[in-house]
């Protein structure tokens, strides 16, 4: 009787008992999950605040040109499909999930900071997006002014940059791509909020791995 291998099960176990035996990685660790999960906590009371206030409906002849339909089950197949890679991977990997995770706390950062600093009403003939896990944090009421930059985009466009491996590099970037177009498609963003999230990503995503690997001399 053929039996399963335990080396993977001995190598996770070891990269995390490594990791752990060091306190900067230790405190890093912790203190990202400080700052999320209050973080978590009050995205829908932001987001309630910014969906009552006027804001600007801007021209954009390129979404003007594309008829808006409700493509929000392919967007939550991808999005969820790169996230539940992204898990696998990190479980595996200690710092993969720590440089993901403060790259995602910048990035929510970041997107508190110019969704308040760039008031948008909502593009027209925007079709709501259904995600039932991402709304679970946004509250009952739904989101449509939470836009310049697009989360959905930046977040995956963070975990195509965090994995090493070459497919799972292609799928998420193809996964990116993917997003970026049915986003526009149903009309949840304007074409600047999709092509600011990789820029935003990018740089949030090089300020985790310096705080990561930051040292104390």
């Amino acid at each position: 009787m053929q039996t399963v291998s335990t080396q993977p099960l001995k190598e996770m176990e070891d990269n995390w008992t490594s990791a752990w035996a060091q306190p900067l990685f230790r405190t890093k660790f912790i203190v990202v999950w400080l700052f999320i999960f209050p973080l978590l906590t009050i995205f829908h009371i932001f987001f309630a605040h910014i969906e009552k206030r006027d804001g600007v409906q801007l021209y954009d002849w390129l979404l003007n040109m594309i008829p808006s339909h409700n493509v929000s089950l392919p967007v939550f197949l991808f999005i969820w499909g790169a996230t539940l890679l992204a898990i696998i991977r990190c479980i595996k990997s200690p710092y993969t999930m720590l440089i993901l995770l403060w790259s995602y706390l910048l990035v929510s950062l970041s997107r508190i900071l110019c969704i308040w600093l760039v008031p948008l009403d909502a593009p027209a003939n925007l079709i709501p997006l259904v995600d039932p896990l991402t709304n679970f944090f946004y509250g009952k009421q739904y989101v449509t002014k939470d836009l310049f930059f697009s989360g959905h985009t930046s977040s995956v466009f963070i975990i195509f940059l965090g994995l090493e491996k070459r497919n799972d590099k292609i799928f998420t970037l193809f996964s990116v791509i993917c997003i970026a177009v049915l986003l526009l498609v149903q009309h949840v963003h304007y074409s600047i909020d999709i092509l600011a999230a990789p820029l935003a990503a990018y740089l949030c995503y090089r300020l985790a791995r310096m705080i990561v690997y930051w040292r104390v001399v």
